[in-house]
């Protein structure tokens, strides 16, 4: 395993996004969510300086919390954006089982806890010191990690495809100009696990209308429980959206992705401290070329990787 300190594709790449500045982290910071059996809360995480900053809104895994991903969200904080977690209804500190009725109604839950989080933004603003006055409404971008990437996929263009083959409602949301898709599931069919097909309804995905630029992020050992398709199932994303101008493939990445949800975490099944130190530098390249007219931290951040080819991973781009 390779450590950062050593990494010279690690030491390209901070090369091209450049040193972090202090973060000022909050939370919990409570939101108006009238139709929630609970409390929606958030963590707001944003450099200590700088002004006109770019919003990202991450969603978290299954069971996860506004704890979470501490290795990507505080990183992108550290690079220029304003980062917004909230724990959606699944997280375990609510302990809403597969069996609970709330259960079948929360992948549209945590979608209108992202929805919610937009349309707050001044009171998200104003409850947290030193953001005041520091945050750009028209650079917006939504991101998540496996049912987080689903969330984050619906205000992107991503549908469902219902039980007879028609197309499901349109969440498209105009105010987010860029997206994140890390270990998104793929689309659903035959393949899908009964186990899947019963419990999860939005895991028959359409992604022909998802629109918005988005970057697809995948590892190439992450082998689903939830499909008998392998991991280029995490792919289709990228394969079939028009919008998903990139996808990375990390070479040796399962579903963690190194170990983006935290850096002991149990689920974590691949350690890697330097993929993940990859991932958190070509993310926030990305996202800062798909929110800023002419910015070319993308085209050198891919460069890199190019001229690395094999080691950490490879970049398709449309």
């Amino acid at each position: 395993m390779q450590s950062i300190k050593d990494s010279l594709i690690v030491q390209e790449l901070d090369g091209v996004v450049g040193p972090g500045a202090t973060v000022l982290s909050m939370s919990p910071v409570a939101l108006r969510a009238p139709e929630r059996p609970v409390q929606l809360e958030v963590r707001v995480s944003a450099p200590a300086t700088g002004t006109r900053l770019p919003v990202i809104v991450f969603s978290h895994g299954n069971g996860w919390n506004l704890d979470g991903y501490g290795p990507l969200t505080m990183f992108w904080a550290s690079r220029g954006f304003v980062v917004v977690q909230p724990t959606h209804l699944d997280s375990r500190r609510n302990a809403y089982g597969f069996d609970d009725p709330v259960f079948p109604s929360i992948w549209m839950q945590r979608y209108r806890d992202l929805d919610h989080i937009i349309n707050q933004l001044d009171a998200i603003e104003a409850a947290v010191p030193g953001v005041i006055g520091r945050v750009d409404r028209e650079r917006i971008a939504v991101a998540g990690h496996s049912w987080g990437a689903q969330t984050a996929g619906m205000l992107l263009g991503a549908r469902i495809e219902n039980a007879d083959g028609s197309i499901g409602g349109d969440f498209t949301d105009s105010r987010v100009k860029a997206g994140m898709l890390l270990a998104a599931t793929g689309i659903g069919g035959e393949e899908l696990h009964p186990f899947a097909k019963a419990t999860f309804p939005f895991m028959n995905p359409s992604f022909g209308t998802l629109g918005t630029p988005t970057l697809v992020v995948a590892g190439d050992h992450d082998q689903s429980a939830m499909s008998s398709r392998g991991p280029d199932w995490f792919t289709d994303a990228y394969t079939f959206a028009p919008g998903a101008t990139d996808l990375l493939t990390l070479v040796g990445a399962e579903h963690s992705l190194g170990g983006i949800p935290g850096w002991e975490a149990a689920e974590t099944t691949d350690e890697d401290p330097e993929r993940v130190a990859v991932v958190q530098r070509l993310t926030t390249a990305y996202l800062r070329s798909a929110l800023t007219a002419g910015d070319r931290t993308w085209v050198s951040a891919r460069q890199v990787l190019c001229d690395n080819v094999n080691v950490v991973g490879r970049i398709d781009s449309k």
